[in-house]
């Protein structure tokens, strides 16, 4: 499974932005920039290949929220929930993988939408599978290697709809760092 380069997918359609990171390091980096950003609600889908960055992705994003515990891919229990310090409106970070679920069913019966409902933010590894059911609102963040270096990414940043059109100037001003092109 992978969110980029299929036809009509709305990771390469307009609205996309793509930024590269050089390293594992400045990924997560990145991660937490855009994790200032989000809110109760959210869900970002990731997507990518095997070792694309995802779980990277996820651990910048947890430490953008001030998460010190370790982030490890929920791979075998399905979704991994940490709790957000601090007094904001944010109280947990839901990091699930829906890699080795079958049916869209199966996806919603893991009830992510109403847990982030409840004051959490989600990131969803193998997201594009996920789309049908949490798609709405979110952010789809693909990942792929860039160039010969091994930590580099190509990372490309784009809505599934418009419940991003309001902070979609924020996100791409926090992206600019790291060369945003569309």
């Amino acid at each position: 499974m992978t969110g980029t380069g299929r036809t009509g997918d709305p990771i390469t359609g307009s609205g996309a932005v793509v930024v590269t990171t050089p390293s594992a390091e400045e990924t997560r980096r990145l991660a937490g920039a855009v994790a200032a950003l989000c809110g109760p609600g959210d869900v970002l889908l990731l997507a990518g290949d095997l070792g694309a960055g995802k779980t990277t992705f996820a651990q910048g994003f947890a430490a953008g929220l001030g998460i010190t515990d370790a982030v490890t891919s929920p791979t075998f229990v399905l979704v991994h929930q940490y709790p957000v310090p601090g007094p904001g409106p944010l109280r947990v970070l839901l990091h699930a993988d829906v890699y080795r679920l079958e049916h869209l069913r199966e996806i919603a019966d893991l009830g992510l939408a109403e847990l982030v409902d409840d004051g959490g933010v989600a990131l969803v590894e193998w997201g594009d599978a996920a789309e049908p059911v949490l798609g709405t609102g979110a952010l789809l963040v693909g990942l792929a290697p860039s160039g010969d270096d091994e930590g580099a990414r190509e990372i490309t940043v784009a809505p599934t709809d418009d419940a991003w059109s309001g902070r979609w100037p924020a996100l791409v001003s926090i992206l600019a760092p790291w060369g945003v092109y569309r």
